[in-house]
């Protein structure tokens, strides 16, 4: 199955169905069935920002089992649909001069998992899961 390895705490938002979108400067013409791995790198900004959630933010695992259903490139009707839908969540994408440029992979169906400890690649890889509800 593929897989993407995300920092905290976007991972984990994306787990808790905060997060729909993932960002990339990269497209990708795959969609279908992908698992959500929490890398070892995080963002210390934005742990700050979401720290008020009271979550885990597990590092170095796979935590989510989702669904990619898109890759849209960011322009301005999806800045303003993010914006909507959660300023706070999207601040990065959002920024007052537009300068960030890039995509964003829909994903949807997050279902979250056991956490499977195992180090992150680059791009989307594969790991060989079989999926069972926790």
């Amino acid at each position: 199955m593929k897989v993407i390895t995300i920092k905290q705490p976007w991972a984990t938002l994306i787990a808790k169905k905060l997060k729909e979108y993932e960002f990339r400067t990269w497209k990708t013409k795959y969609r279908g069935d992908i698992l959500i791995h929490a890398g070892k790198g995080i963002d210390k900004k934005a742990m700050e920002r979401f720290a008020y959630l009271g979550l885990d933010y597990p590092s170095g695992c796979i935590i989510a089992k989702a669904t990619i259903t898109d890759c849209l490139y960011v322009d301005e009707t999806l800045r303003n649909e993010l914006k909507m839908k959660n300023a706070d969540v999207y601040h990065n994408v959002l920024k007052d001069d537009n300068a960030w440029e890039g995509y964003g992979f829909k994903i949807e169906n997050v279902v979250e998992i056991k956490p499977i400890y195992i180090n992150g690649k680059l791009s989307l890889w594969d790991y060989d899961y079989q999926f069972d509800k926790k």
